[in-house]
């Protein structure tokens, strides 16, 4: 289960410097602790997302997230799920409402160690820790109706890709170049069409 997971992150070929600490740190934690695929390692664990964007590649959905005040990408915890795929999948449509997200390649587009805040989730305080994440392009039906996860979001919408960086808050900026970076994975991917 947790093999699988490994080779896909140790054939990912990393896009940049950043990328390529964050391969080392993954591969790393994923053979130093056995709960990497759960929360219950308080540390660092595994979560999923799909960037989801419509069939021109011209738009990207975003949610407005409750715990980070701001709008952002779907995306959430592995569970004991190794098929990061799934889950991105997974957490795209329960946080959307759409039925119609489907990935653009099975292959990762980007992976990343993001910071989490200490925070209050279901009346809980939660420390602070790292999420190690895996991005995969998405496409869905930018018709189809969106609906939200009231208990973790307060809507959806789709965002021109130039104007994804406007709509993130101040306390959570780091996240602009995660999103620079993958609109940069999308920009190629449209040159291959």
């Amino acid at each position: 289960m947790v093999e699988t997971l490994y080779h896909e992150i140790k054939s990912y070929v990393p896009k940049n410097e950043q990328e390529v600490q964050d391969q080392k740190v993954m591969l790393d934690y994923i053979t130093t602790f056995d709960n990497i695929l759960v929360r219950e390692n308080e540390f660092a664990h595994f979560t999923a997302s799909p960037w989801i964007i419509n069939e021109e590649g011209t738009k990207v959905l975003l949610v407005y997230h409750r715990i980070y005040d701001s709008w952002g990408w779907c995306g959430g915890h592995s569970d004991g799920e190794a098929d990061q795929l799934g889950v991105a999948l997974k957490e795209g449509r329960e946080e959307t409402g759409l039925t119609s997200i489907r990935p653009l390649s099975k292959e990762i587009l980007a992976i990343d160690i993001l910071p989490v805040p200490s925070h209050k989730k279901n009346g809980k305080f939660v420390n602070s820790h790292v999420h190690l994440n895996v991005t995969y392009l998405c496409v869905a039906d930018e018709q189809e109706e969106l609906h939200h996860k009231e208990d973790e979001t307060k809507g959806a919408m789709w965002v021109p890709l130039e104007e994804v960086y406007e709509k993130v808050s101040q306390w959570d900026k780091e996240m602009i170049p995660v999103y620079q970076k993958l609109n940069e994975q999308v920009k190629r991917w449209k040159e291959t069409l």
